[in-house]
């Protein structure tokens, strides 16, 4: 830190200062003390005796001044008393440079530092104040994202609520003022009411259930479970489905078992929600492949299909909520933004990762988990 040039003559101005009445004391000190001495003949002849019988160093060199001795004394403390002003002065300087800092600080330029380095217990102090800035402005940037993120969710439900709805509203509309020519008409607004009411519905526990695992500290039930059965029980509830559409979905698990620690429940619905998604977006796909293998202390489940590619711009914003790759495709399967969305949550409560990867030959989602979740540590 530098001092600025009143600091600097302030600085020499004091230093100048204290050595004059330094001076001045020493003067003093000395007088008194030869006043005392030679006002008392005990006293001189004692010192006498004392420069006679005493010899200093290799010489035998003999104390001929007691005055010399004490101004000698003296100006050791003088010199001392003078370092320790001006120390004490320039830390006080340097406070008054960090209070400066924190005042423009305050003021509301959050993106300014305090620049400078100082020693010892100084930088301790502008280390800190820093890192409460820099900590503050990441909490306030973490508001508002959270805000901002806040607003999001409520426009994105708010609109997809109100296009199911209104088709709603409309078709009950259209029976409640009798605009229909005969009953078929009648089944076919309510068949679609019900339709829109369905996805509704769908999105409704798709919101649930993504606020449910974003909520801080949610509950989950860990328990050993058998991987290989987990997935055979997930194929065979698709099958059918899967039938219908000309698809062939299978899986495979090596080893098997394979035993994993994970909520079962939470698990299930992750790889439900990947085999769905292939189901409703894996346009010309003639098969889904379930493969799941250990790798040392980690198990990889890869859900994987042969059909239409997702394209290349889309793959890193797959699992923002809400996030649709073909927004007009999805609606038009129900897709309500949210399933790869709880999907990326859930596999987070678990320590796990997850991403995507789509080609000409095959997209494939691919799920890392550990085989093993670390326990809450038990407070004494």
């Amino acid at each position: 830190m530098k001092l600025t040039g009143r600091e600097k003559s302030s600085l020499i101005l004091e230093g100048v200062i204290t050595v004059i009445l330094l001076i001045l004391l020493n003067m003093a000190i000395v007088m008194i003390a030869q006043d005392v001495i030679q006002s008392n003949p005990g006293i001189n002849s004692g010192i006498f005796m004392i420069k006679q019988s005493m010899r200093i160093g290799p010489m035998q060199a003999q104390i001929w001044s007691y005055q010399r001795i004490l101004i000698a004394i003296l100006i050791v403390i003088d010199v001392w008393v003078v370092w320790w002003r001006l120390r004490r002065r320039y830390h006080l300087y340097q406070m008054n440079h960090i209070i400066q800092e924190l005042h423009y600080i305050a003021q509301g330029h959050l993106d300014h530092r305090i620049p400078f380095r100082l020693k010892g217990s100084e930088q301790h102090v502008i280390a800190s104040v820093n890192a409460l800035v820099d900590s503050a402005v990441q909490s306030m940037d973490d508001e508002r994202k959270i805000e901002k993120s806040k607003d999001e969710l409520i426009t994105n439900v708010s609109h997809d609520l109100r296009t199911p709805l209104t088709s709603i509203i409309g078709y009950l509309g259209l029976i409640e003022d009798k605009q229909y020519r005969s009953e078929e008409d009648i089944l076919k607004y309510t068949h679609i009411a019900y339709e829109k009411a369905k996805q509704m519905k769908n999105l409704v526990e798709d919101l649930f259930e993504y606020t449910k695992v974003q909520q801080h500290g949610s509950p989950v039930n860990i328990m050993k479970i058998d991987l290989n059965q987990l997935l055979e029980q997930l194929t065979a509830s698709f099958e059918l489905e899967a039938q219908h559409k000309g698809i062939e979905i299978t899986s495979s698990v090596e080893p098997n078992p394979l035993m994993i620690e994970a909520d079962p429940e939470k698990i299930g619905r992750v790889f439900s929600n990947l085999v769905a998604n292939a189901l409703k977006y894996g346009n010309g796909a003639s098969y889904i492949k379930i493969t799941a293998r250990q790798e040392r202390d980690r198990v990889v489940v890869k859900v994987s299909n042969d059909g239409t590619p997702i394209p290349a711009e889309s793959i890193d914003h797959l699992f923002e909520r809400f996030y649709r790759a073909e927004g007009s495709r999805s609606r038009a399967t129900g897709g309500t933004g949210l399933g790869l969305a709880i999907v990326k949550s859930i596999v987070d409560l678990h320590h796990g990762d997850v991403r995507a990867t789509s080609n000409t030959d095959e997209t494939s989602f691919i799920v890392n988990l550990p085989l093993k979740q670390e326990q809450p540590k038990k407070k004494n």
